[in-house]
């Protein structure tokens, strides 16, 4: 009894002094990280399996898992693997989105068994495998419909509604109906149980009550650690259910940038606010394509320009976890069709070793993805920070430094600051540079230098 009741009384003083020193902070209180070890440094890859290969089939997919692992890729996120519906369908083939059962594969992906295989051979790999997870809405056509109409939102006549106008291949479910939210978490567990995935990107996760991902992902943690990827950005998506949200604000702010329309220097807004009102645990998806915005806005090549490479260096050295979309690394420059079938041109992936380089320089260097101070963040001033964009990445043992002409001018800029000197080593070029404090250097425009610390022994 004495041992226990010692130890409930240390338990009870360590979680007055953990409380403490949270409310003490201007920040959110910091919670335990409940990350994945494998994903801390890891560089996403968004799978489009329908336009990946002439075939778009899981079997097909497998043909490029090697050059994916060879390229550092770490987490293989596939677009819905389910069966998509047909009434109300756009296009010849439908939006992935549009889910007609929740516990099958779309057969012109393959079968369960190929979708089994796909999961095994990333494994084997020594890569991880989530997908995406429409739980927002139905097709018109899945048979949760006839079997439960209940589940539906309705309109004031009873008439079952999309979940917003433009979205009329879709029916939108309504979670105040404790049956749906069982299902629903029933069926996230069937694939982690029956086809050992490794976690899933949730689709509009905001536009579902945030009480129902707080319940259903730690029941379906339970099974094994996951890795979840919400497609929301609010800070209490965090909290309980996700590792990682995405960061619209970076996205819009690169292509304001490019646009000249904002400059530089806002970048330091951008993170002083993600520090104040996320969790200091948080991961924050970098990006600078994905399938909506390559299919709806444009290209990175399209909204971005010539600062394309600029922004994805960007992408893969601030504080984050990088995304990779499919055809990125073969400089696709073509909106893909998203209801019909449109193979992805390869030309022999021209950016590949680019690519290679930053999921490299990511897993090597240990450049951790969580927002808050730990993440070893440094601003490097310059004298023409509305252009040059300088920080230095460190932890022990490691010191990335990169330099960013986020401009479309020349720049030659002075770096004043004591954080950064020393020999390093260019991570494109091989190159070894000393840097002194108040030297200056010259970049062209859009220009970009990753240095990581070279080491003599």
């Amino acid at each position: 009894m004495k041992v226990l009741k010692e130890t409930v009384l240390f338990n009870i003083a360590f979680v007055a002094m953990i409380l403490f020193a949270a409310f003490s902070c201007s920040q959110k209180p910091v919670v335990p990280s409940y990350h994945t070890e494998w994903s801390e440094n890891a560089t996403i890859y968004e799978v489009n399996v329908r336009q990946f290969t002439p075939e778009g089939t899981f079997r097909a997919l497998e043909e490029h898992l090697a050059r994916l692992q060879k390229m550092g890729v770490k987490i293989l996120w596939l677009m819905p693997v389910n069966p998509i519906g047909v009434e109300n369908r756009k296009g010849t083939l439908g939006s992935y989105y549009s889910v007609n059962d929740y516990l099958d594969v779309n057969p012109e992906f393959g079968t369960k068994e190929d979708f089994r295989h796909l999961v095994e051979k990333i494994h084997e790999m020594g890569m991880y495998i989530i997908i995406d997870w429409v739980a927002n809405h139905t097709s018109w056509d899945n048979p949760l419909i006839v079997e439960h109409p209940e589940w539906y939102s309705k309109d004031t006549a009873g008439n079952i509604i999309s979940p917003v106008p433009d979205w009329s291949d879709v029916a939108d479910l309504d979670y105040s109906n404790s049956g749906l939210r069982e299902y629903m978490t029933d069926a996230l567990a069937y694939w982690v149980q029956e086809f050992d995935i490794d976690g899933y990107r949730c689709d509009v996760a905001g536009m579902l009550p945030v009480e129902f991902w707080d319940s259903a992902v730690p029941m379906i943690k339970k099974i094994k650690p996951l890795f979840m990827l919400a497609e929301w950005e609010t800070p209490e998506m965090h909290d309980t259910a996700f590792d990682a949200t995405y960061s619209w604000d970076l996205f819009h702010l690169m292509n304001q940038i490019a646009k000249g329309e904002k400059t530089a220097n806002y970048i330091d807004s951008l993170l002083k606010k993600e520090r104040q009102e996320y969790p200091l645990h948080a991961y924050r998806m970098r990006f600078t394509s994905n399938h909506d915005e390559n299919t709806w806005n444009g290209t990175e090549f399209e909204r971005l320009g010539d600062a394309s490479e600029a922004f994805a260096v960007l992408t893969f050295t601030f504080p984050g976890i990088p995304l990779i979309y499919s055809g990125q690394e073969a400089a696709l420059n073509k909106r893909l069709a998203f209801f019909d079938k449109d193979t992805i041109v390869w030309n022999n992936y021209p950016l590949e070793e680019f690519y290679s380089t930053l999921c490299l320089l990511k897993q090597t260097q240990k450049l951790a993805s969580s927002v808050g101070e730990s993440s070893g963040f440094v601003k490097i001033p310059t004298t023409a920070d509305t252009a040059v964009y300088a920080f230095i990445r460190s932890n022990p043992g490691n010191r990335v430094f990169v330099i960013l002409n986020l401009s479309a001018t020349d720049q030659t800029v002075v770096l004043p600051g004591d954080e950064f000197p020393g020999r390093y080593e260019n991570v494109f070029t091989g190159s070894e540079e000393t840097f002194d404090q108040g030297m200056t250097i010259k970049m062209d425009p859009w220009d970009y230098r990753i240095y990581i610390a070279a080491i003599k022994q």
